[in-house]
């Protein structure tokens, strides 16, 4: 049986009126054993899209289906406690006056699993999680990354099909939070439980995703694998969402190449761009190389207008004689002066071009 979820039409608004779409006809399924990320700005809708997965709310229109089972739709609701489904919050949400052990055991107890039955689980999610050991621990005698893992054992010793995740990472500082990353994939895979992540950090859900569902305003802008949403974005606001990018006004000109000023570009045009369009070109910094003058065929003059070390790369800001400023990436080891010129070329096929808005 499948055990897929699917989301079909799915819209909830709010406000007076009802006239703010927070999730506005979104279609998705995520496969079984998947680790799919709800990516997107503040207010994109991603959040509430867990809830209505998890069942705190309902749906106006549309359905969500876990595998032949219909969880929601307007009409109907299969409550929160019966879907098979964890929730992991932002804020861990841990019983500061419980140990580690009666945080984890409370769902049990809950299911009224027999104790010896409960003890036995509890030690084998702590040792999954690493805090064997910290069962007589209070949350206040815990790192950060510490009383997050007890949340995440909380949520897996009562063996969810489906592991639901709103931004749990974002309360950790940056080296606590690379390494949970890691912990984090690490566990999905030895589980096999299907994980739903929500998330605003593009990182993030670049090294944690099998799957990444990209939202803006409500709608579900591109899902793909995090290779394909960050190297083929569908749409200028994917491109300009995920990473740093050059955006250029373009123009197609007769003979298909894409002209932005003195940067003149072979690229397969998408479907519905054609000769004489106005269009946005997309560049990745790193997808752009510098070179002492003179260079190969296609190579245009530029200028170094900054330079920024940043121990694993360099980033240079340069301007082309009509003006255009890009931002380039390199390899730490280029060395080009502010001033000096350097001959700029483009990966092409690494390029992307959007029918303007």
């Amino acid at each position: 049986m499948r055990a897929d979820i699917r989301i079909a039409g799915l819209s909830k608004h709010y406000g007076a009126a009802e006239n703010l779409a927070a999730v506005d006809n979104l279609s998705l399924t995520i496969g079984e054993g998947r680790f799919v990320t709800l990516l997107g700005p503040s207010g994109c809708g991603k959040t509430t899209t867990l809830r209505l997965i998890a069942g705190y709310i309902r749906p106006d229109r549309g359905t969500i289906h876990h595998g032949e089972m219909l969880l929601s739709s307007p009409e109907t609701a299969v409550p929160t406690e019966r879907r098979g489904m964890g929730m992991v919050f932002q804020n861990y949400a841990v019983w500061p006056h419980k140990t580690v052990f009666e945080n984890v055991v409370f769902g049990l107890k809950v299911r009224k699993v027999p104790s010896a039955e409960a003890r036995r689980r509890v030690e084998a999610v702590l040792a999954l999680v690493h805090l064997e050991g910290l069962e007589r621990r209070f949350p206040n005698e815990l790192s950060g990354g510490q009383q997050q893992r007890v949340a995440l054992a909380r949520s897996l010793v009562v063996e969810p099909r489906v592991l639901l995740l709103d931004e749990p990472l974002s309360n950790l500082d940056a080296k606590l939070r690379e390494r949970m990353r890691g912990e984090l994939k690490a566990l999905q895979r030895r589980t096999g439980i299907t994980f739903i992540y929500v998330t605003h950090d593009q990182a993030e859900a670049l090294a944690l995703s099998d799957g990444i569902a990209v939202l803006d305003k409500g709608r579900l802008q591109q899902f793909g694998t995090p290779r394909e949403v960050y190297t083929r974005p569908a749409n200028r606001m994917v491109a300009d969402f995920m990473g740093l990018v050059n955006l250029l006004p373009a123009r197609v000109e007769r003979d298909g190449t894409v002209r932005a000023g003195a940067l003149a570009l072979r690229i397969a045009l998408p479907s519905g761009i054609a000769p004489g369009d106005a269009v946005d070109l997309a560049i990745r910094p790193e997808s752009i190389r510098l070179a002492p003058v003179p260079a190969g065929d296609g190579a245009v003059p530029a200028r170094i207008e900054e330079t920024s070390y940043l121990g694993n790369l360099g980033e240079y800001q340069v301007s082309l004689a009509d003006g255009t400023r890009l931002r380039v990436q390199t390899a730490a080891l280029a060395d080009f002066a502010i001033g000096s010129t350097v001959a700029l070329s483009v990966d092409a096929g690494q390029a992307s071009v959007f029918r303007k808005d």
